[in-house]
């Protein structure tokens, strides 16, 4: 449960007046957080809150415009619809699913992690931009450029609005594994005509970091609130990519959805994307990923409109807890020998997802997207040894606490002392009858339970 939401002077775009209606923000709606968790609420008192902070919002609004009015602000119109959406359509649609709802806690929950996502992202990208502080836009760039100007957008991007520096790890990002994940997927019509579907894939553990940030409190599962923050941040996010690169026609949102890792891959198995770049921010990782056709056309999957989103969140979370219960572990095994990978895989892949490698290079690549549970690791490699491979791995942050288990030829005291000395979480000798190296696999995933 969150504990509050704190205003924190990063969101300052440096206007007096307007950086102490948006602290105002905060303050109202980390009071009206405390009091739709206080147990002898009432509807009246959640209410009251409620159009305080829509009339405060409305207000600022009004005030925010004449300022940029006043100094001329280039983009002045496009900010003026973000404020018309969210005040015409977003509110209203909220304040009626409460009123429908009784201003339960749940409803209540979901009105503040809509507008925590929509002015925290709003604030840091848009508000910015009236002062001059962040303002890329790039037109009439080479077709050989585009995706070198995209990537520096996002980057740009995720330092503004996340605070955090992201480095690009692969720009052929297509649903590789890298642990439990939240997706936003969102359908555009440009003005024309030309559909836009935009995927923005998300770690588990970069949203609980953001949420921790803006809430100033320490996140540690995915939630209503978390799901809720995470569709209006990306929305934001949108938005500036489209002010920012013309050429991607982000006109109007027509739908949106949440897409399980499955369901991910299957999209991307029917259409590839013509842009699908991943990103390690030291947080988490964070995929961007855009075509110009709809990849799940036809298939089933539920729509989040104004009417749904709240029951539409909770079923994908339930969803998402079940699949990933259901989910296999997944071990890598490196080795040099083709006739050692293809027998360990034959042993393991009924009842583990088995990935390879034939060196460390290749390990240290498949680690970087798809993060095992377990690797089993030759410790006799040529060029690259298992010493030398183990010492890359736990040298990045990212990885350095994946568990490695040694394989060996080699059962003689020294090579084993030799093997320990590394502190792996075990050695298995190849020589060893498979099912005693079965077993102990088993064992290991059991004592992680």
């Amino acid at each position: 449960m969150v504990e509050q939401i704190v205003w924190n002077d990063r969101y300052k775009i440096g206007v007096d007046f307007i950086d102490k209606e948006h602290k105002l923000l905060f303050t109202t709606m980390d009071r009206l957080l405390k009091l739709s968790e206080d147990e002898g609420k009432t509807e009246w008192v959640c209410r009251e809150g409620v159009k305080y902070l829509k009339n405060h919002s409305v207000e600022h609004f009004e005030h925010e415009e004449a300022y940029m009015r006043s100094i001329e602000y280039a983009d002045y119109e496009i900010h003026k619809r973000l404020h018309d959406n969210f005040r015409e359509y977003t509110l209203p649609a909220l304040e009626e699913e409460m009123e429908e709802m009784n201003y339960s806690t749940e409803s209540i929950r979901h009105f503040l992690g809509v507008c925590i996502g929509w002015v925290v992202a709003h604030t840091l990208t848009e508000d910015l931009a009236i002062s001059g502080k962040t303002n890329i836009k790039w037109t009439d760039i080479p077709y050989e450029g585009e995706r070198d100007a995209l990537e520096h957008t996002i980057r740009q991007l995720v330092q503004d609005i996340f605070h955090l520096k992201a480095k690009m790890i692969s720009e052929q990002y297509i649903g590789q594994d890298f642990g439990k994940d939240i997706c936003c997927r969102f359908i555009y019509r440009g003005q024309e005509k030309e559909k836009w579907e935009i995927t923005l894939v998300y770690e588990e553990q970069l949203l609980l970091k953001i949420m921790s940030g803006i809430l100033n409190t320490e996140y540690k599962k995915v939630d209503d609130m978390v799901i809720n923050v995470s569709r209006y941040l990306s929305r934001q996010l949108l938005e500036r990519v489209r002010e920012s690169f013309p050429q991607m026609d982000l006109a109007n949102l027509e739908k949106e959805s949440l897409l399980t890792h499955a369901q991910l891959v299957e999209s991307f198995e029917r259409m590839r994307p013509s842009c699908s770049l991943l990103f390690d921010t030291g947080a988490g990782y964070f995929a961007f990923c855009a075509t110009t056709a709809e990849s799940m056309r036809g298939k089933i999957t539920s729509s989040i409109n104004n009417k749904n989103a709240m029951n539409i969140v909770n079923e994908y979370l339930v969803s998402e807890k079940a699949a990933w219960k259901e989910q296999k572990k997944k071990i890598l095994v490196v080795d040099d020998s083709d006739f050692m990978r293809s027998s360990m895989v034959k042993l393991l892949e009924g009842k583990y997802r088995v990935l390879e490698a034939n060196s460390s290079v290749a390990a240290i690549q498949t680690i970087t997207v798809n993060k095992p549970d377990l690797i089993l690791l030759d410790y006799e490699m040529p060029v690259c040894d298992g010493r030398q491979t183990l010492e890359m791995i736990r040298s990045e942050k990212t990885t350095a606490k994946i568990p490695v288990m040694f394989l060996t030829g080699r059962g003689d005291r020294d090579s084993v002392k030799k093997v320990m000395s590394l502190k792996p979480e075990g050695y298995l000798l190849k020589t060893m009858p498979e099912e005693d190296i079965m077993k102990m696999i088993d064992d290991f995933f059991a004592t992680k339970k």
